[in-house]
């Protein structure tokens, strides 16, 4: 029977420990810190690239990245990255992973 209200995710959500280790076992992969440059500034996951999903031109930049690779993606607490996987599958990126926790759950 199919559940019409019960819709599918186009990302995963993922707890810390799972993120590091599919981050260190994906050849190409893109860290996504959607955060403000403000709280960027003070620490993150090393070798993520910045883009604020909540300045100006965020869909422009993250259109222009690269479909085909994985992206992992993190906020403060997992919110606004939950919103940036969503905008970006449908956008047409397919490889998506959510910090579930943001950096109030990543103890590295």
């Amino acid at each position: 029977m199919l559940d019409f209200f019960k819709t599918k995710k186009s990302y995963e959500n993922v707890k810390a420990a799972d993120f590091r280790q599919l981050i260190a076992n994906t050849p190409n992969a893109v860290i996504l810190d959607v955060r403000t440059l403000a709280e960027h500034k003070q620490g993150g996951i090393d070798g993520a690239i910045n883009i604020d999903i909540m300045g100006s031109g965020f869909t422009q930049k993250v259109a222009a990245l690269d479909k085909d690779k994985t992206y992992f993606v993190y906020c403060r607490s997992g919110n606004r990255s939950g919103s940036a996987c969503e905008m970006m599958s449908k956008d047409g990126f397919k490889n998506l992973y959510n910090l579930t926790g943001g950096m109030m759950h990543w103890p590295y």
